[in-house]
């Protein structure tokens, strides 16, 4: 087997990989919509059978209110196990289809979806394929497919962390950053201020009454202030809700925030300033809720080793393979924050991510589905 024998597998089941993102992008998956997460799910299950046989083992964990989890196992010829991590579910609501078909056109693919991150899927999918096909050794295969990760996981976190353990290697299949891996994430903390003051007429009796308004409005320099971008650390007072009309003192006020750290250090500080937080009125109260979605993604020695061989890899490919730090979260955060090795953007190239003009760039498919493969062939060759 030469360096060029999986580019070239991989390059000539283009086709069929795009007609199965086709497939899966016809599956409308929207995280809030259960019913429709249920039979995405069992669709997407008959497809990975037809593609690699029924799995040694499958175990499809009920979500309740979120998208169920699937886990699929697939032994390999090679000592080990690596967990591949696909979300199924998009932000797309229902009826998106509609107005928006799956299409191709110069070059691109495009549908929602299609990005963030179905093809990931496809291409995670198709690597073992052409592992078999071309009988090249590979460690076990075991698959997880979650539905609310795009509303951070709440019920598939545990699982997660759970079959992360004891594995060569998590492989992330979120999209790329214009064709560079993700080995760096910020962490995300997803918080609530309320206020509860006392109504009045605004006219009659405005000194009756303790405005939630206005204390909210006290706080928001505090909570703004929090921002420290020497440390990649970024606060946004996203939402603000209150009050029932403009000639009522306002007994009651909200904020959602949304706040990123690169540091994991910095969850302590930001929580105590949350905790400290007081109102200029003592007669008014005020309320925290939420917290920490996920922890920052920080390389560590194992995800530093595995970034080395799927650099190497693309360079026996031929092209260079290049990494970057992102803003965004993914479940990949779970993982490297129990300092478990972790490679993350092995997915699609294109762009718009939860965007209308979300598309992938068909010419990488099968590039992209190379190095997946790759990875995996390295993994099986490496001591455990």
């Amino acid at each position: 087997m030469t360096a060029d024998t999986i580019p070239e597998w991989t390059a000539h089941a283009l086709p069929e990989m795009t007609d199965d993102l086709r497939r899966l992008v016809e599956l409308e998956t929207p995280s809030y919509d259960k019913g429709l997460l249920d039979t995405g799910l069992a669709r997407i299950h008959d497809w990975l059978t037809e593609r690699l046989g029924a799995a040694a083992q499958a175990r499809r964990y009920p979500g309740g209110e979120y998208g169920d989890a699937l886990e699929l196992n697939y032994p390999g010829d090679a000592p080990g196990t690596v967990l591949v991590l696909c979300h199924y579910d998009t932000v797309w609501p229902a009826g998106t289809l509609a107005d928006w078909p799956f299409r191709v056109s110069e070059g691109k693919a495009t549908g929602p979806g299609a990005f963030d991150m179905k093809l990931g899927l496809v291409q995670a999918v198709w690597a073992l394929r052409c592992l078999r096909s071309l009988d090249i050794p590979a460690p076990s295969v075991r698959f997880l497919l979650n539905g609310d990760e795009e509303i951070g996981s709440p019920f598939a976190r545990e699982h997660i962390e759970r079959l992360s353990e004891g594995v060569l290697a998590t492989l992330v299949c979120e999209a790329s950053v214009d064709g560079a891996l993700k080995t760096e994430r910020k962490g995300v903390g997803l918080f609530e201020v309320a206020v509860r003051g006392l109504e009045s007429h605004a006219g009659l009796d405005p000194d009756a009454g303790v405005s939630a308004i206005h204390e909210l409005a006290s706080m928001v320099p505090a909570l703004v202030g929090m921002t420290d971008r020497s440390k990649g650390t970024t606060v946004n007072v996203g939402t603000i809700e209150g009050g029932t009309g403009r000639n009522v003192v306002a007994k009651h006020a909200r904020c959602g925030i949304d706040i990123r750290i690169s540091d994991p250090a910095e969850m302590r500080r930001i929580d105590e300033v949350l905790a400290g937080l007081r109102p200029v009125n003592p007669s008014a109260e005020v309320t925290v809720r939420g917290g920490w979605n996920r922890p920052p993604m920080v390389p560590n020695p194992g995800s530093d080793s595995l970034l080395a061989m799927a650099q190497r890899i693309a360079k026996e490919y031929g092209w260079q393979l290049e990494h970057a730090a992102v803003g965004g979260a993914s479940d990949g955060n779970f993982v490297a924050a129990l300092g478990r090795p972790v490679l993350d953007g092995l997915g699609a190239v294109g762009a718009g991510a939860h965007a209308r003009h979300e598309h992938v760039r068909t010419e990488h498919i099968p590039s992209r589905t190379a190095l997946l493969a790759g990875i995996l062939r390295g993994l099986g060759e490496q001591p455990t």
